[in-house]
Formats: structure tokens, C-alpha cells, sequence
């Protein structure tokens, strides 16, 4: 790995312009990156999105960061905008998110496991106003406060579906215990406010709208009102510098924020993407899950916040996913089998018209594995040839920076076309009808179904003053629809809004379709029964 000072000095940042942490970890701090973004944008935004993932992911961290090294090596300047990996999938499922092969950011280990403590700083700001409302309780409870109607929750950066609902017990008699429940960190708000906050005051101030509870009257009770939002933005201070780390062939990567694909906006945070645009000719940026999840999420809610629209969209797809689309088992996925990924192919039929609703001009990067076979590549090319949209293999796990020297060169090219992404609805849509046209544009569904709850929480948000601004919806990743089970490209099906919460300090409402966990579980067999600390203090077994 290249000393930090170098990979900063290779975004043109001075001496003074960056705080080291670690031989190859620095943090950058936020007057620098605010002074940067101050003036006009130098580089080109790319987003990199997928097909409807399997459950194993389809490479979509591998392919941003061969896509910036392929760059750099073609002598642009470039630099990867990813999230922070939480613990629970580390311990969990998927694993790390540090990419893999010879295409990953350094150093894995370390940020895969804590890095420079954002994610702590976060449960920490998080469990702080936790803590203070069951203080208030406790202490005469002068706002009123209703025990029952206490909607902030405790965190934990682990899955352990055994938190999702608990009893918070009371040391009064006089006052029974009230229920409550755990998020894992990455659905925090705190979180999703961490990646969108502009600088220190915008972040206490997007701290102190928090929605905390409800009074005995109906009154709206937010942080503000616990008199803790000081604490809460002083332990989130450092949180709030992007990180500078470097890619396993040397180029820039900034790692911050953490915020969940689905409860939230899933990709990195805004002032790591505005540094990134400052400091380069390409800003490359994943977004969580697929089109109709994260690319939605980044064209509605993080542009108009960045003040920059998308230049151009990379589409990760994998026969693999194909295969399993097209009925194929987690096990026959992985072998040629041409048939089924024809009956899979409708799926990226979508993804690729969602693309063009959301007014991105794209590149499908077909992501290798061993088992691939040519003729099926040609099938994709054949579909995406439809829709004026070429297909490159990227070869990044297997062949580092040159396998993905061609997708670098289509992307510079999309890139040059000029064409800008716009937002599903224009602002001020009401949320359902913004719910309408993500559901039927971007799913294929041909309606939606609102649940009286759901009917109660608009009535309620529209009566309390949060009834607005863009829709963030929570539903499975692992289909189009509403129902992880419904796999392809579903036809004439409704989605089920089942309630609806407000994230008011992100600004955003979000919108649950069917049953949706805040709080993940472990799998039978997970990745912690892997890991393990060697003597020499080497961590083994993380992938």
C-alpha cells in the first residue's frame, strides 16, 4: 500500500488539508472539504446500481472500485465513494463490503472492523437520546411524555432479531415499564443524518427535528426538547470527516457513512461525494441494492441535496442472478445454463427501463465468474443492444485494474454525452402519488393497496406538519415487488403499503411495502463461526 500523504496528495490535497489516523487511513477535515466543494465542480458523478441482487450480492463494491482503478490507470483522475460496512453483515450473510479479489479498498481489515469508530460514534449519538428520554420519565417527565407513544428506538451495530422487541423496565413503581425496540446502526436515523448533513450546524439541526415521542395531548415531542442535541453532534464530530482510504492498486477511496439501503438512502455520505467531485474528474458511487431501490433513492433524495445530477449509471449484472431470475437454484445459479437465464433476462429489462425513467444514461457491466459463458453474455448484449446501451465485462476480481480498462473507457464516453438524471416526481408530489409512480414506473406493479395503518400515519404526518418530502421506501431487495419470494420480472401485482414513519431529521418519510426488519437476524450458519484472531493478532476468515 502507498503511504496516505501520497494517496492525498493525488486528489491535490496539502499537508495541512488532511488529519492522519493511520499509516494508510486519514480523515479529511470539514472546513477542507466545504472550501473545496465552495467552488464549481470539477468532475463527472458516476452511479454505479444492479439488477435485483440474490442474497450473496452481485459485486456492485468490485466493480466501483475496478471502474476507478481502470480509470486511473487511464490517467483520470478518480476517486470511489462507498459506504462504511456495518458489523451485521460482516458477522452476518453477505460479509464484508470492502470489495474482493484483486479489486478491494485498503486497509479491508480494518474497515470492515470499526475503522476509525464512525459507526461507534453513531450508536453512541443514537443511545445518548435513547437514554435521555427514559431519564426524562424518570425525573418527573415534565414534557408529558407518553410512554406508550415513544417512537425512538435503541441500537446496535449486530443483528439479533431478539432486540427487535423489548420492554424497557422503570426503577419507579409509579410508572410501568413501556415497550421499545432495537435498530441495527445502519437504520438509525443518526445515520442517514450523518451521510446528508451539509456541516456542524446543518447537523445539529437535522439532530434537533428527530421525531421522539408524543405527549399525554397529541404534541409533538423532538430532540431539541431533551436538551441533548450539544452531546449528540459532539460525539458525532470526528463521525462527520470523510475518511481517505486507497484501493488495492493505489487510487483514492473515500469510506464514510453507513446508511441502510432500504430504511434509508443507502450510499455514501454528502460531503464524501462533494469532496470527490471537487478533487477529481470521476466521483464513482454505489448505491445500495438496485435500480429501484438505491438509483431511486440517490436520483430523489441525495442529487437534489449534492446540487449535482448524475452523469452517467453503471448497471452490475451477473449471469449468476440471471439464472436464479430464471428459476435456477442457489446451486445451479452458479453453472452455465443459457435457458435460464433467458427466463431470468425480463428482470434486467426492467432495471433497464428504470434507468431510462430516471433519465440515466448507462453501461451494463456484466460481472465475471469462473462459470460464465460467452453465449449468455451475448443474450444480455442483445437485450441491452434495445435499449441504446452497450455491455462490458468487468473482470476486476480476477484481473484488477485491466479487467476493467474497457468499462473505464464506456464510461468516460457516457459520461461526455451530456445527458443528466432527473427525479421520479417533482417535488412537492404528495406522498402517495410519489409512491404511485415509484411502484408502477419502476416496479412494473400495476397499483398500490394502502393498509389503514398506513392511511392513519399520512393523516397523522399531514396533521403534525411532516407530511412532505421525497418518499424513502423500505421493502425486500430481493425482488421487484413486495415479496422476496416473487422472483423475475413480476406482472400485474399490487404493493401493499403497510405504514408509513418520518425520518424528520433526513427529511425524509419512509414508506414500508410488506414486512420489513429494522433489526436483521443471523443466518444458521453465519460468517462469525468463520472469523477468528490468529496469534500473530491477524484476523482470519472475514471475507
Amino acid at each position: 500500500m502507498r503511504p496516505i500523504a501520497e494517496i492525498a496528495q493525488s486528489l491535490g490535497l496539502g499537508a495541512d488539508e488532511y488529519r492522519i489516523v493511520g499509516p494508510y487511513v486519514a480523515k479529511v477535515p470539514l472546513a477542507v472539504v466545504r472550501a473545496r466543494a465552495g467552488r464549481p465542480a470539477r468532475g463527472k458523478l458516476i452511479l454505479v446500481t444492479g439488477m435485483t441482487p440474490t442474497r450473496h450480492g452481485e459485486g456492485k463494491t468490485v466493480t466501483v472500485i475496478g471502474l476507478v482503478d481502470g480509470l486511473s490507470r487511464l490517467g483520470r483522475a478518480a476517486v470511489a465513494c462507498v459506504r462504511q460496512p456495518s458489523l451485521g453483515p460482516v458477522f452476518g450473510i453477505k460479509g464484508g463490503a470492502t470489495g474482493g479479489g484483486r479489486t478491494t479498498v485498503e486497509p479491508s481489515t480494518e474497515i470492515n472492523f470499526g475503522f476509525t469508530g464512525d459507526i461507534y460514534a453513531v450508536a453512541s449519538a443514537h443511545n445518548l437520546l435513547a437514554a435521555a428520554v427514559d431519564n426524562h420519565l424518570f425525573h418527573g417527565n415534565s414534557l408529558g411524555i407518553d410512554p406508550e407513544r415513544i417512537v425512538w428506538p435503541r441500537t446496535m451495530d449486530m443483528e439479533d432479531r431478539a432486540l427487535r422487541h423489548i420492554t424497557v423496565a422503570r426503577d419507579d413503581p409509579h410508572e410501568p415499564a413501556h415497550p421499545s425496540s432495537f435498530v441495527i446502526t445502519a437504520a438509525s436515523e443518526v445515520m442517514a443524518i450523518l451521510a446528508l448533513a451539509r456541516d456542524y450546524a446543518d447537523l445539529k439541526e437535522r439532530l434537533g427535528r428527530i421525531l421522539v415521542g408524543f405527549t399525554r395531548d397529541g404534541a409533538v415531542v423532538r430532540a431539541r426538547d431533551l436538551k441533548v442535541v450539544g452531546g449528540m453532534a459532539a460525539l458525532l464530530r470526528d463521525a462527520l470527516e470523510p475518511n481517505l482510504v486507497q484501493t488495492s492498486e493505489g487510487a483514492p477511496a473515500l469510506i464514510h457513512a453507513g446508511p441502510f439501503g432500504n430504511l434509508a438512502h443507502g450510499t455514501s455520505s454528502r460531503v464524501s461525494i462533494e469532496l470527490g467531485l471537487a478533487t477529481s474528474d470521476y466521483c464513482v458511487v454505489e448505491a445500495g441494492f438496485a435500480t429501484e431501490l438505491g438509483a431511486e433513492k440517490f436520483v430523489d433524495i441525495v442529487t437534489p441535496t449534492l446540487g449535482h445530477d448524475v452523469d452517467a449509471a453503471v448497471l452490475v449484472v451477473t449471469q449468476r442472478a440471471l439464472r436464479w431470475h430464471g428459476g435456477a437454484s442457489d446451486e445451479e445459479s452458479m453453472h452455465s445454463n443459457l435457458e435460464a437465464l433467458e427466463k431470468g433476462l425480463p428482470n434486467l429489462e426492467q432495471h433497464l427501463e428504470n434507468l431510462k425513467s430516471l433519465g440515466l444514461a448507462g453501461v451494463v457491466a456484466v460481472n465475471r465468474f469462473p462459470d460464465d459463458s460467452p453465449a449468455e453474455t451475448e443474450k444480455i448484449r442483445e437485450l441491452a443492444r434495445r435499449f441504446g446501451v452497450n455491455v462490458v465485462e468487468a473482470r476486476g476480481f480476477a484481473e484488477g485494474w485491466s479487467g476493467c480498462a474497457d468499462l473505464a473507457r464506456e464510461v468516460v464516453r457516457v459520461a461526455d454525452l451530456g445527458q443528466r438524471s432527473h427525479p421520479i416526481s417533482p417535488p412537492g408530489t404528495p406522498v402517495m402519488e410519489q409512491v404511485t409512480a415509484i411502484a408502477t414506473r419502476l416496479y412494473g406493479a400495476s397499483t398500490i393497496v394502502v393498509a389503514p395503518e398506513a392511511e392513519a400515519n399520512r393523516a397523522h404526518l399531514e396533521s403534525i406538519g411532516e407530511g412532505g418530502g421525497p418518499v424513502c421506501v423500505a421493502k425486500t431487495p430481493l425482488s421487484l415487488s413486495d415479496d422476496a419470494h416473487r422472483h423475475g420480472r413480476p406482472r400485474d401485482f399490487a404493493v401493499r403499503v403497510a405504514r408509513l414513519t418520518r425520518s424528520a431529521g433526513a427529511g425524509f418519510t419512509v414508506v414500508y411495502l410488506g414486512a420489513v426488519e429494522t433489526m436483521p437476524g443471523l443466518p444458521a450458519r453465519p460468517a462469525a463461526e468463520e472469523i477468528d484472531l490468529a496469534p500473530d493478532g491477524s484476523i482470519t476468515g472475514a471475507h
